[in-house]
C-alpha cells in the first residue's frame, strides 16, 4: 500500500478523503448488495449479504484491535472497537453505555432510507448484522453476548430502524453474586 499522497495533505484535506473513503466504502457494499439481488434475487443477495458480514467485521475488529492497541477486553473493549467502526462513523449508531450493557440504536439507516425512497420496502437485515455484531464481538471478547431487540423484518418504530443490545456472559471465575 502506497500512502505517500496523504503526506502533503493538511488536516482537512485528510478529513476530506476520509470522508470519500467512508461514502465510497457504502456505495461499493449498496451497488454490490443490488448487482446480485439483480442477478440471483432478493434472498439470494440477503444470504450472502450475510455470510459476508459475518466473516468481514471480524478481520476489520482485528485490525483495528492491533492498529490502535486496543487490549482491554469485555464492553470497554467492545465498545473502543464498536466507535471506530467504519458503519458506526457512516450510519451515527446511537450507543447507551451502562455498567453492564451497551444499548446500539439506529434511528437513521441509510440503506434502509434508500430503498424506502425508491418505493423497494425494507430488506431483511436482522441476520447480518447479527452476524456483523457477533463478528466483532468474537475478536474483542468471546463472553460478548449479542442480542437483537429488534431489526428489519421485525416491526419497528417509525423513528428507530433496529435496537441492539450487547452483554457479558459471565465466565466460572466471575464472582455471580
Amino acid at each position: 500500500m502506497n500512502l505517500s499522497v496523504f503526506e502533503t495533505m493538511d488536516e482537512d484535506q485528510l478529513r476530506n478523503y476520509l470522508g470519500f473513503l467512508l461514502w465510497h466504502y457504502r456505495v461499493m457494499d449498496a451497488f454490490w448488495f443490488i448487482y446480485v439481488n439483480d442477478k440471483y434475487g432478493q434472498d439470494a443477495a440477503e444470504r450472502i449479504n450475510e455470510k459476508v458480514w459475518s466473516r468481514v467485521p471480524e478481520m476489520g475488529a482485528q485490525n483495528l484491535l492491533q492498529r490502535f492497541d486496543i487490549t482491554e477486553k469485555g464492553l470497554k473493549g467492545f465498545l473502543q472497537v464498536l466507535k471506530l467502526f467504519p458503519w458506526t462513523i457512516i450510519v451515527d449508531y446511537q450507543i447507551e453505555e451502562a455498567e453492564d450493557e451497551l444499548i446500539v440504536t439506529i434511528p437513521h439507516c441509510p440503506t434502509q432510507e434508500a430503498r424506502l425512497r425508491r418505493g423497494l420496502g425494507e430488506f431483511v437485515c436482522k441476520h447480518m448484522h447479527e452476524g456483523e455484531f457477533k463478528s466483532i464481538a468474537r475478536a474483542v471478547d468471546t463472553s460478548i453476548k449479542v442480542e437483537c431487540v429488534f431489526a428489519p423484518p421485525d416491526e419497528h418504530p417509525d423513528d428507530t430502524f433496529c435496537k441492539w443490545r450487547f452483554t457479558r456472559a459471565l465466565t466460572m471465575n466471575e464472582d455471580k453474586t
